[in-house]
């Protein structure tokens, strides 16, 4: 069924059960590669096995020619715990200077309607792929993110830091997507043709450096185990029997191990048709989530013009070297931890560094 965002603003027991699914593949047919990605074929299969009564959401992160991407997570929360805004409030829908993928797509919302997630994506580099690490990275707000974006007049830093130590903080701090299910379905290839008898790259001169025996993963799915974590960290719960690793084109060229070439891969496909029905039993079986308090659905992030007028004001102050009073930056200026204050941060940190270096050694020399 496709899905209704209306329903939403149903009950638990009037509305109906929904997933979402999510290709994270980096690949798109749209763009520089020109061949679509495994995962989405396999997404794409999976929508079409699940039942049909459920509402069905589905959505490839694949980088699509000129089309946004996931914006990196800025660490918000390594300043206050109440500074990481419950949804991320760093961008917004429409922002022509940093576009956003996730809320264009309206993922915040779209993860919260959701009774369960599931993740088909491939292990690059023995880890996740970079959409969907960045896609997680993002989702530290819903691990104690601050749902009252006016309690910190938009993103000030030291409101904040009071906010995080007050009795107020335990009532705003909820993990807001607590109780959903998440599966995670990752392949890989084990390099393809690349690698020779004694399991090392064939193009590497200095042996050595390269041990095939102190490989980090015995099991290749726990290359996204630190998603896994941080889904189980936040109360989702991810069942051992919904997170899986299969090969799939091992010793063969890459060009030989596309998407149509899965399909007559059978100890692949079974492998995963029977997480898919391993998926829908456990997550039909447990039923629908009741909505957390706190919800990212319905939230609407306008141009926050008005409330950042202080805040670039606090900037210019940052930028001229004077922070303000009581404050972490002021602290690090007064050690001389941070003393290279600039008009032009977007500048690279060797030339900063180097130009404080040289205003430095003219001191000196004077």
């Amino acid at each position: 069924m496709k899905p209704n965002d209306d329903n939403g603003k149903l009950t638990i027991d009037q509305r109906p059960f929904r997933v979402l699914l999510l290709s994270g593949s980096g690949r798109r047919q749209y763009n520089c590669p020109g061949v679509d990605s495994k995962s989405r074929a396999l997404m794409l299969r999976m929508a079409e096995l699940l039942p049909q009564e459920w509402e069905i959401d589905l959505e490839d992160l694949g980088n699509v020619y000129g089309r946004e991407r996931i914006q990196s997570c800025n660490a918000c929360v390594s300043t206050s715990m109440a500074l990481c805004v419950w949804p991320c409030n760093c961008y917004r829908p429409g922002d022509k200077a940093e576009p956003d993928l996730m809320w264009n797509l309206d993922l915040y919302a779209r993860l919260d309607l959701a009774d369960a997630w599931a993740i088909i994506a491939p292990v690059n580099w023995y880890g996740p792929t970079t959409n969907i690490k960045t896609l997680f990275d993002r989702l530290v707000c819903m691990s104690g993110g601050n749902p009252s974006e006016e309690s910190i007049k938009h993103k000030n830093p030291e409101l904040a830091m009071k906010l995080e130590t007050s009795p107020e903080w335990k009532e705003l701090s909820q993990n807001h997507l607590e109780g959903r299910t998440a599966a995670f379905f990752c392949y890989g290839d084990q390099g393809g043709t690349e690698m020779d008898e004694t399991g090392r790259p064939k193009l590497l001169q200095h042996d050595d450096y390269f041990n095939p025996l102190n490989e980090p993963f015995e099991n290749m799915r726990d290359s996204y185990a630190p998603i896994v974590w941080q889904c189980r960290y936040s109360g989702i719960e991810v069942p051992d029997h919904l997170w899986q690793y299969r090969d799939s084109g091992v010793n063969q060229p890459y060009c030989d191990n596309q998407a149509e070439d899965i399909f007559d891969q059978k100890p692949f496909m079974t492998a995963f048709d029977d997480w898919t029905k391993s998926f829908a039993q456990f997550v039909g079986e447990k039923g629908k989530v009741k909505a957390g308090k706190y919800r990212a659905y319905g939230v609407k992030r306008g141009s926050p013009f008005l409330q950042e007028i202080p805040l670039a004001w606090r900037d210019i102050q940052m930028r001229l070297g004077h922070p303000p009073e009581n404050s972490s930056p002021l602290e690090q200026q007064n050690r001389g931890i941070n003393k290279d204050a600039t008009l032009f941060p977007k500048d690279s940190e060797q030339k900063r560094y180097y130009k404080l270096r040289l205003s430095e050694d003219k001191k000196e020399k004077s």
